[in-house]
């Protein structure tokens, strides 16, 4: 047969004709055989160290170790099929066609942190080779054979992650890792000046750059594209953000083709980001062009886009049977620019190596990836729900206690003398502060007593009396951004405004821009911005507006922030306190979007704590709680505050005050800690009759529906959870066996709401007694007095009790 194969390309029209159904991992072995087989070797060859073309700066020796790291990339893809033949590999979605992404790592440097794309195959194993020591190889089979020995998820996934390499592990979801790419190249560069000034940093080099790769289908994700806009928009307004996209484009998302100039027209006109492209699948151009982006990016501290054309081989993974939705011809042009033939072409045209020693090294890295894949079958896989499960949410509650201690010996010490800011790094220094405290709200200083007093405008809150749910949170905040220099408090209108309800009133002045920050309006944006500064040794206190609005970004938190843990095994964490504004209950104000009484996409999420506090005095504690963990543990908290109750005064008549709160001084608050998981429990000085279990609104409605009770003879006990998730399921088995009768008061709605968990708890622990539940409509909450047609009321509880106690 007349292979007429052209030398330069290493292509022909008769082999292309041949293999243009190729859909086989042994089709596309076959095909990479007979292109180098009918190379012809050059008559003259370069020095290694030259480039290895006319016009191009990468070298021969650079060249040979993208080969090598394509080479691997290549063969795992053909192992992965192999041992998904025999039911032995569990994931086949590959790299084969995107093996030009190599020379994207070939151009960073392996302190530089990337979140990859799942086809970035080629980049995690030239990036091993960039750090001694390391197996790609073993690492990725490990993977896909879900080995309990893969080195960063532990064989609960194949991802591409290793905190030797500095590659983040990312999900599968589509370009769901974007924002949180924003948020760690903003750590990177804050913890570049703060560095600077001898405090903390993030663990990467300061002038590091971040690089984050992704499909071409992504870019239509709404996720990506807030991502791609955050970016855009922090260097609109002059932020810095040493971060590098790379678009891996390869014209098709599982069978959806990308339209035809699409892609180019969506990045190039991204406003705030540089562009650069590139064809993929030619090495040296790869190389040149992301060089290039590289270099302006570090020197920039400016976000760019590097949009690289690729293709795809063997379709989207194992299964896919691409002759469904493609042509022959299609599949046939993708197999011309097959980037492991392109750079065997360059080793070729440049005399550094024959295609018989390129077949040679070929063969012997297909061995070697066979060997290391049979021994990986050998080993153990995840036996047990508690081994796949221990990752999750690690739960350190002794030391999470002394982390509060810690903190408040802290602020009681004596004021440190600190040095001063260099002129050009000096933060805004309100008034009111002082030069001592605006050194320690920079993140730089020492805390202490006295820039306490400072912070708090010379009064502290404890002297001021009983203070309503608002106030509280306000002051332990400004508290906790005292005690942990790494701490940002950021949303939509929390630093200005100081929060549509006020909560955050006065930080930003108490603690600088730099602190205290507003952020464009984009929930998935803020989420991503805090697990990114997360990973980068901060404490993000991100705020959302309105429960409402979390579920617009809610994938951020199941998807990225609880699933970090899970496939990392403490390499990697995001801790984060996500505080939001939500439930039910504004009088005057609301409807559907700023009334939400749904929490069930929050309990669902495996790991996240959910934090309900309904009452300034535990509110205090409970926020402290979820920042030590988060410090401790790497925790993720969803700190849900009832709107209603912000500025609630009273409790069962006007100008009572009841339902006020005494803020505790630093010194008191080791004796007041309230752990995770842990209830509340309000006891009548009556005989105990019934047990009454809720939280937020529910709590002061049955406290108030309990004093009734009481003027009739019935004792009640309360029972405030708290904590949604984990629910306290102790506290709940325990009260509720001590009375034998339970009302469950759940301001949720009645499916999926909170009540349900509780009831659950009782029927799994094999409680004897009588419940009942009282919960909100399935329905939306609508404007003005409505809305008490579909919530939970007082009179509804009073009556639900005298049922429950007369059967």
């Amino acid at each position: 047969m007349d292979r007429d194969i052209d030398a330069r390309t290493g292509t022909g029209g008769e082999v292309s004709d041949m293999l243009s159904v190729v859909t086989t991992p042994q089709d596309l072995d076959e095909r990479f055989r007979a292109v180098l087989g009918g190379m012809s070797p050059a008559e003259e060859k370069r020095d290694p160290g030259d480039p290895v073309r006319q016009g191009t700066t990468l070298t021969g020796a650079q060249t040979r170790e993208l080969f090598e790291a394509q080479l691997a990339s290549r063969h795992l893809d053909l192992a992965a099929r192999w041992l998904r033949s025999f039911g032995e590999g569990y994931y086949t979605i590959g790299s084969a066609g995107h093996e030009g992404n190599a020379a994207v790592a070939a151009a960073l440097r392996p302190t530089d942190p990337a979140l990859l794309h799942y086809r970035s195959g080629g980049f995690y194993c030239a990036r091993a080779a960039q750090v001694p020591d390391s197996d790609p190889i073993r690492d990725v089979l490990r993977g896909i054979v879900a080995s309990v020995k893969e080195p960063i998820a532990g064989g609960r996934h194949k991802v591409f992650g290793n905190a030797d390499l500095n590659v983040i592990p990312t999900t599968s979801t589509i370009g769901s890792h974007l924002p949180r790419a924003v948020g760690v190249a903003y750590a990177i560069e804050r913890g570049r000046r703060v560095s600077r000034l001898g405090a903390q940093a993030t663990g990467w080099p300061g002038d590091a750059l971040v690089l984050c790769s992704f499909g071409d289908a992504s870019v239509n994700h709404a996720s990506a594209l807030a991502g791609l806009n955050t970016a855009g928009w922090s260097a609109h307004i002059g932020l810095r953000l040493p971060l590098l996209f790379v678009c891996e484009d390869n014209g098709i998302g599982i069978s959806v083709r990308s339209p035809e100039g699409w892609i180019e027209q969506s990045l190039r006109g991204r406003p705030g980001l540089r562009y650069f492209a590139a064809d993929g699948c030619d090495p040296a151009a790869a190389y040149d062009t992301c060089a290039e982006a590289a270099a302006w990016v570090r020197r920039t501290r400016r976000p760019a886009v590097l949009h690289l054309s690729m293709v795809r081989l063997m379709g989207h993974a194992g299964a896919d049977a691409e002759l469904g939705y493609r042509s022959r011809a299609e599949i046939a042009a993708d197999l011309e620019r097959d980037p492991l033939v392109a750079t065997a072409s360059l080793l070729v045209q440049a005399g550094l190596a024959t295609p018989a020693e390129l077949l040679t090294r070929y063969d012997e890295v297909g061995w070697e990836v066979r060997r290391v894949a049979e021994e990986t079958l050998a080993e153990p896989k995840l036996a047990t729900a508690g081994e796949v499960t221990s990752v999750l949410a690690p739960r350190r509650p002794a030391r999470v206690a002394r982390a509060i201690s810690d903190a408040a010996t802290r602020l009681a010490a004596p004021a440190v003398e600190v040095a001063d800011l260099p002129p050009d790094e000096e933060e805004p220094q309100p008034a009111a502060t002082g030069t001592a405290v605006a050194r320690a709200l920079g993140g730089i200083g020492v805390p202490s007593s006295a820039a306490r007093i400072g912070a708090f405008g010379g009064r502290l809150p404890e002297e001021a009396g009983g203070l309503t749910l608002a106030q509280t949170i306000n002051a332990t905040l400004t508290d906790a951004l005292l005690a942990y220099p790494q701490m940002v408090v950021f949303g939509e209108d929390v630093a200005a405004k100081g929060g549509v309800y006020g909560v955050t009133k006065g930080l930003r002045d108490r603690f600088g821009p730099g602190r205290v920050f507003d952020t464009l309006l984009d929930e998935t944006s803020i989420l991503g911005l805090g697990l990114g500064a997360g990973l980068g040794g901060m404490l993000p206190v991100p705020e959302i507006q309105y429960l409402a609005y979390l579920h617009n970004a809610e994938d951020q938190l199941r998807g990225e922030a609880a699933t970090m843990q899970f496939f990392a095994k403490g390499s990697y964490r995001n801790p984060m306190v996500v505080r939001v504004a939500g439930l039910a209950y504004q009088s005057g104000f609301g409807g559907h979007f700023h009334n939400d009484n749904s929490v069930a996409v929050l309990r669902d999420i495996p790991g996240l704590v959910v934090a309900v506090p309904s009452r300034a005095e535990d509110a205090g504690p409970m926020l402290r709680t979820c920042l030590a963990a988060a410090v401790v543990d790497g925790t993720v908290s969803a700190f849900v505050e009832p709107i209603a109750l912000y500025h609630t005064r009273d409790l069962h008549a006007d100008g009572d005050g009841q339902w006020l709160g005494e803020y505790l001084p630093p010194g008191r608050w080791p004796g007041s800690h309230v752990p995770i998981g842990r209830a509340r429990v309000y006891d009548h000085d009556l005989s105990q009759d019934l047990t009454i279990i809720t939280f937020g609104n529910g709590v002061r409605l049955s406290l108030r529906a309990a004093a009734r009770l009481a003027a009739e003879g019935i004792g009640c006990k309360v029972v405030d959870l708290r904590w949604l998730s984990p629910l306290p399921v102790a506290d709940i088995i325990r009260e509720s066996s001590s009375t034998g009768r339970v009302l469950v008061v759940d301001e949720t709605r009645r499916s999926g709401g909170v009540g349900e968990g509780v009831l659950a708890v009782l029927v799994d622990t094999g409680y004897v007694g009588v419940a009942r539940r009282v919960a909100a409509v399935d329905s939306f909450i609508p404007l003005g007095p409505a809305a008490a047609h579909v919530l939970v009321s007082e009179d509804q509880i009073v009556q639900a009790a005298r049922s429950l106690l007369a059967r």
